[in-house]
């Protein structure tokens, strides 16, 4: 450990072994000024927040929907929108659960699993993998690894399995669909019969509704458009990933991963092309560059 001396500011390498509870003394060598030294506290392990839950997710609507369902059975959200940020708060918030999008921007959910629990304090979270398969025909098998998540759900099963998921990982029974208790439906206030008008009064006519064609309803901003490029090539490159791990891993260190999956990345660009308009393909190369930021990140970690 490092001490500064008080009076000259002198910093003395003190190994923290030849230190005593009460404390040791000593000189310091250019001042002579006497230094009591006390052994440091060992640091306190913080719990994890049974009621806290961090959400890192990088597309807003589902953001909403998982906090949404969260706040509605009591728990306390944090949210974070990249693999960077999701690392950051649950190192600060220690939530009990994370709850982490597969394809996260900056650094991949899974990844972000993996560093997490390898980290002391948060060792003890639990993850949730949340994964938006590109084709639910061809993935109806779970990925090959969960990379040391304990859940994996796909997106369009968020709001039927994502709360049961988190009691059995909380070690509550699973709630089952027969015993859940139907809400009474809201009471209807009667409502108020409107006084016929007087010879008088003329009537009202109320004004026609608008309804704007869907060719002239505004289309989503150019920034928004090009959010979801990334996401969905994030979306395709993980899925190609986590099914295949190993294969995966060994094609990524021989630089043989296009060659080698060359049938799933022509059908990705395929499908990614369709749903991406040409004029936002032709401001960047989005799926290629995702691809190949996604090599050079995992052949510096192999």
């Amino acid at each position: 450990m490092v001490v500064i001396c008080p009076k000259c500011k002198t910093r003395l390498k003190v190994a923290e072994e030849k230190l005593t509870a009460g404390g040791s003394r000593f000189k310091c060598p250019k001042c002579s000024t006497s230094l009591l030294v006390k052994k440091p506290a060992p640091a306190t392990e913080r719990p994890v927040d049974n009621v806290k839950i961090i959400v890192a997710h990088s597309n807003p609507a589902v953001m909403n929907e998982i906090t949404s369902l969260l706040h509605d059975n009591g728990y306390h959200t944090v949210a974070a929108s990249d693999g960077i940020e999701a690392m950051v708060k649950a190192v600060k918030e220690l939530p009990f659960v994370a709850i982490v999008e597969v394809g996260l921007p900056k650094i991949f959910g899974f990844e972000v699993c993996k560093r997490l629990k390898g980290r002391p304090e948060t060792k003890g979270m639990k993850f949730i993998l949340v994964s938006s398969p590109y084709d639910k025909i061809r993935y109806r098998r779970e990925p090959t690894s969960l990379y040391e998540a304990d859940d994996y759900i796909e997106e369009h099963r968020i709001h039927d399995t994502l709360i049961n998921s988190i009691n059995v990982l909380k070690g509550a029974a699973p709630e089952r669909q027969e015993e859940k208790v139907e809400k009474a439906p809201e009471k209807q206030l009667p409502q108020r019969p409107e006084p016929e008008p007087g010879p008088s009064q003329k009537t009202e006519q109320k004004p026609e509704t608008r309804v704007i064609p869907q060719e002239t309803m505004p289309k989503p901003a150019p920034d928004e458009r090009i959010e979801r490029a990334k996401r969905l090539a994030r979306t395709i490159i993980s899925d190609i990933y986590l099914y295949n791990i190993a294969k995966a891993d060994a094609s990524i260190k021989n630089d043989t991963f296009s060659s080698v999956f060359a049938l799933e990345l022509r059908e990705g660009i395929k499908l990614y092309e369709n749903r991406i308009a040409e004029e936002v393909r032709t401001q960047g190369d989005f799926f290629k560059d995702t691809l190949r930021a996604f090599i050079e990140k995992k052949k510096r970690s192999l």
